[in-house]
């Protein structure tokens, strides 16, 4: 779904200043297939034709000279808005509202709040935890102000993104299970296997790649909670694939758990902080910075340590 934007109405006054699709893409230096589909986008959000195509130089139809006037007037206000930003300071930003993923539940999240809390005492901070499709949403529809998820497949146009983590998918076996000088899958394919449910960010991902690698595998379980999935496979009811922070928040199940590779390469997923374009100036990034620290030195430099043979893939992307 198209929306007015920022984005749209710079391209339209450049289009119009320039004369020409090409002109205005070499200016804003993108392409001239993305500027025509952010003027069709902001022709369809305003309901009305602005610019008449048939024409060199393009020409604005009566409903385009009206809305020109109040374009210019909004890029001068954002401008300024940018100018006032710029010397933005923390200390008097009252009120923040984030949605982290429950994944950095509780060492990454509390550790993140105590260093805002520092940064800006006289901010009211506002946290909820969720689920990536959860977080995702609650930016969409401007509950929050940033969010920290999983990267969907198709990112919004309205997105700013901060990749933070880039964490590999693995196998979580009962323990002793798989012999490791034999095939890991072969050996577990006589236990059910336990699935993510498909409304969420990890369960469309694993499933489209079982689809890739044609494994048809049984329809026992479908569990959204790391702790549920951890107790089932210590028990010995099953088998997982899943993000290694699923081994790394279910602590109480690790010692009747292996965490082994994939057999096939290339299933991971990306953890990053969203915000809207053109809302918070610098702030997405300084806070991404500030994550991305945290995130190295509480999840991937313990996790590697235990476990060498992620370092290669369970990486900072920040």
């Amino acid at each position: 779904m198209s929306r007015l934007t920022l984005r749209n109405i710079e391209i339209f006054i450049a289009a119009i200043e320039e004369g020409s699709v090409a002109a205005a893409a070499k200016r804003l230096s993108t392409s001239p297939s993305s500027i025509s589909q952010h003027l069709s986008n902001l022709e369809k959000d305003l309901g009305t034709t602005l610019i008449d195509r048939s024409t060199r130089p393009l020409a604005l139809t009566p409903a385009g000279v009206l809305f020109r006037r109040r374009a210019s007037n909004i890029l001068t206000e954002a401008v300024r808005a940018r100018a006032e930003l710029a010397v933005f300071d923390y200390a008097n930003f009252t009120r923040l509202s984030l949605a982290v993923i429950d994944d950095f539940e509780p060492d990454v999240t509390p550790a993140l709040m105590a260093s805002l809390s520092t940064e800006m005492p006289e901010c009211h901070i506002i946290l909820q935890t969720g689920a990536s499709h959860e977080n995702l949403a609650a930016l969409e529809a401007r509950t929050v102000d940033m969010c920290i998820a999983a990267e969907p497949q198709s990112p919004e146009d309205w997105m700013e993104i901060y990749p933070l983590l880039n964490e590999p998918f693995v196998l979580l076996a009962p323990k002793g299970v798989v012999e490791p000088s034999r095939p890991a899958l072969p050996q577990l394919m006589a236990k059910p296997f336990i699935r993510f449910p498909r409304n969420q960010v990890v369960g469309r991902m694993i499933e489209a790649r079982l689809k890739a690698e044609r494994l048809a595998l049984p329809q026992n379980f479908e569990i959204d909670s790391y702790q549920s999935i951890m107790a089932m496979v210590a028990q010995g009811t099953g088998w997982a694939i899943a993000p290694p922070m699923c081994y790394l928040r279910a602590q109480r199940f690790q010692a009747e758990v292996d965490i082994l590779p994939l057999p096939f390469t290339g299933l991971a997923r990306r953890i990053s902080l969203f915000a809207r374009k053109d809302t918070l100036d610098r702030m997405p990034k300084d806070i991404a910075t500030r994550l991305a620290a945290l995130i190295d030195d509480m999840l991937i430099q313990p996790t590697i340590s235990s476990h060498p043979w992620l370092s290669e893939e369970f990486t900072r992307l920040s």
